[in-house]
């Protein structure tokens, strides 16, 4: 394979530039980013679509990463239950080194080909699950492991790299490729191609919850009322669908703790 996010920048002598140029020489990078993920649509739909099936039989989803890929799979895990009020415990992040990574590297763990699978087994993963492998280079031993093993068990798998094949595609069911080419600061995966894998996730996770029936219209139903500026926004939707005042629409949310909730007992 040919290590894309690897190659020379190529922009030269960035540690001379003003910083109106690095500015620039960045965010027209970040432009090429967004057309290279809809050229990865086909295969963001194959994905999408298989794992929201596997969810509908009761399924749960798993990241696994090191790294920011690791961070952005914590990231979007943890925003699925606020967002669409699900189980904490039915889409699960996983990051090379364990918690700790999040904030801090750790040493070495990126290159254990052992241990995803052993992390996994903490959340005794099944033939019912789904298992996506987040690594821009495509070629991550974690993820690489990881996926093997789950494959070898039924479950099914996926990735998003910023790669062309590799041994992760290799490993996966359904592979997603979005190829931004080499970074403004040579191998700084974080930049690019942690910008087109976030984008992904958020195509993937909105898509699926979508098609598990957790957004009504265009609404999120089902979120998590933890603040007041959440309370207020489920206010005004209970409004918007019953067409009653603020008042007795706040009442109701307040009394069957989600918009869904409210809306079906408002509408009895």
């Amino acid at each position: 394979m040919i290590r894309i996010t690897e190659q020379e920048s190529k922009y030269h002598n960035i540690d001379q530039m003003e910083v109106l140029d690095i500015l620039k020489g960045i965010n027209n990078e970040d432009k090429t980013v967004p057309l290279a993920v809809e050229k990865a649509i086909p295969q963001i739909e194959k994905l999408a679509t298989a794992v929201a099936e596997r969810m509908k039989s009761g399924g749960r989803l798993f990241y696994i990463g090191a790294g920011t890929s690791g961070r952005l799979g914590v990231v979007d895990a943890s925003e699925c239950p606020p967002t669409f009020g699900v189980p904490f415990d039915e889409v699960v992040g996983i990051i090379a080194g364990g918690d700790k990574a999040i904030r801090r590297a750790v040493e070495n763990a990126e290159d254990d080909d052992v241990q995803a699978w052993i992390d996994l087994q903490e959340f005794n993963i099944n033939s019912k699950d789904s298992l996506i492998g987040l690594a821009a280079s495509g070629t991550t031993p974690y993820v690489v492991g990881g996926l093997k093993k789950a494959r070898e068990n039924g479950v099914l798998t996926g990735c998003i790299i910023c790669n062309e094949g590799g041994p992760v595609v290799e490993a996966s069911d359904f592979p997603v490729e979005v190829v931004v080419g080499p970074e403004f600061l040579t191998g700084s995966t974080r930049m690019k191609s942690g910008t087109a894998q976030k984008l992904v996730l958020n195509m993937l996770s909105t898509t699926v919850m979508i098609k598990l029936g957790r957004v009504k219209g265009n609404r999120m139903v089902d979120m998590q009322l933890t603040n007041h500026k959440l309370v207020d926004r489920g206010t005004q939707m209970v409004m918007n669908e019953l067409h009653i005042d603020y008042k007795k629409a706040e009442d109701l949310l307040i009394r069957y703790g989600s918009v869904r909730k409210a809306v079906e007992a408002g509408t009895k």
